[in-house]
């Protein structure tokens, strides 16, 4: 059975351009429904990229670089921890719910629906807990003025990994407004807010009161969003028994947990080590790079999010044929627009670079080196999904955990002689690497030409 819906119209219908548009976003086969959810995923990070490079903007502007600097290592911190401590929750409910839905097993469903959340809040609490004794036995040792900070980075944890398993939840259900607003656009117009309302009254608005703004805008975008999730799922949810298998739930997540852990891992390792050898000036120049360059991983985000329980769906079913031509449409729908989302970022890189401040458009030049990454890894799509969904998560972490070490070893390297450049080099380098040994993987166990261009098997 094909997917290419769009690709497969009758001759009768009107040609030109109207004709493709319509079809290409109004059809109703699986490849049109991926199209507009990955869409309306990628307009809500677009959005919350321009509410997040807003806000960027003005706390480095009102705070200056050294304390942004701290912010950025800080919350860097936080979105590392927080996206690894919900178990791989988050990402297997995209497998899970399917796999429980095909087989009518309605009582493990309900129990996974509610005992996720609470297995995930629970254990990140006594983390964040484990970790705030840890600042405090080691704040001798760090800057003085991290240290609050970092308190306060530890009290945004619980209710950053809620918020991570209700997205799993939530778009593993087709609700990707649910899943993604309350994190992405919410979350950051609170931050907005608060931290303005904190400059109108006066406050010196340093790390500290950037971080309170930070937990309180988590907070309360996870408890709507909870309330919200909880009507909606009562609503589509037959009430009954609820049976909770953590055992096989953490038998699928934690070897997807250590995919997601090292992919982490890779994203953060530059800014981590850069703050230790170059100073907090530098630091906040790179992040805004990266926040600049974020675009084009939104994209990659997009289609993963949009696709992860459908490859499920389809191997579930048996169905090889429609899985390889999802497959194919995915891969195509990565990499094209994040082709253009690179050219234009770095056309227009400078300008935006300034709007953070003058001493910001010292890093354009990096943008180049870590663009080369982002596009080669978007040439072979969400690869890691389908590995994930497919039972291959193992090997897949292999691919991960070598990258990230290959990533790290080059950081260690490059950042000391070169800084920002050579981090940015390092994860490039690192990148390529990931993307040559995923696309061998695919190639040997799946028999799946995964490459957005080139002769398909």
């Amino acid at each position: 059975m094909a997917v290419m819906d769009a690709n497969s119209a009758p001759a009768t219908e009107p040609t030109g351009l109207k004709a493709r548009l319509r079809a290409l976003f109004t059809g109703t086969g699986e490849a049109s429904l991926t199209r507009r959810l990955a869409g309306t995923i990628f307009l809500i990070r677009v959005i919350s990229a321009g509410l997040a490079y807003f806000s960027q903007i003005l706390l480095a502007r009102w705070m200056g670089t050294s304390d942004y600097g701290i912010y950025v290592y800080v919350w860097t911190w936080v979105l590392l921890l927080g996206s690894m401590m919900d178990f791989g929750i988050a990402a297997s409910a995209q497998k899970i719910i399917p796999e429980y839905r095909a087989s009518g097993d309605h009582a493990r469903l309900r129990g996974f629906l509610s005992g996720s959340r609470w297995m995930t809040g629970i254990v990140s609490l006594i983390v964040s807990l484990l970790l705030a004794g840890l600042v405090k036995l080691i704040s001798p040792w760090i800057d003085a003025e991290t240290v609050v900070p970092l308190y306060l980075g530890c009290l945004t944890l619980p209710a950053f990994v809620v918020a991570n398993t209700q997205d799993g939840i939530a778009r593993s259900h087709d609700w990707m407004r649910l899943g993604l607003m309350p994190q992405f656009i919410i979350r950051q117009a609170l931050i907005i807010g608060f931290t303005a309302g904190a400059f109108a009254l006066g406050f010196k608005l340093g790390a500290t009161i950037a971080m309170l703004a930070s937990v309180a805008a988590v907070w309360v975008a996870m408890i709507g969003q909870m309330i919200v999730l909880n009507r909606r799922l009562h609503t589509h949810i037959e009430p009954g028994p609820k049976a909770y298998d953590y055992r096989g739930w953490l038998a699928v997540s934690l070897p997807i947990l250590l995919v997601e852990s090292f992919y982490l891992l890779l994203s953060y390792t530059d800014v981590l080590v850069l703050q230790q050898f170059v100073s907090s000036d530098e630091v906040g120049v790179y992040f805004a790079v990266v926040k600049t360059l974020a675009l084009v991983s939104f994209i990659h985000y997009a289609m993963s999010a949009t696709t992860a329980h459908r490859f499920t769906e389809y191997h579930t079913a048996g169905d090889k044929d429609r899985l390889a031509a999802y497959v194919t449409h995915a891969i195509k729908w990565t990499f094209w627009p994040s082709l253009a989302a690179t050219l234009i970022l770095l056309a227009l890189g400078k300008p935006l670079l300034w709007l953070f401040g003058p001493q910001f458009t010292g890093g354009y030049d990096i943008m180049f080196i870590a663009a080369i990454g982002l596009v080669v890894r978007a040439a072979i799509g969400p690869v890691e999904r389908l590995l994930n969904m497919l039972g291959h998560q193992h090997i897949c972490a292999v691919a991960y955990a070598s990258a990230f070490v290959m990533n790290l070893v080059l950081c260690l390297v490059l950042v000391p002689k070169f800084g920002g450049h050579g981090a940015a080099a390092a994860t490039s380098i690192a990148l390529t690497f990931e993307t040559i040994l995923l696309f061998w993987i695919v190639r040997q166990r799946l028999g799946l030409h995964v490459l957005a261009f080139g002769k398909r098997k």
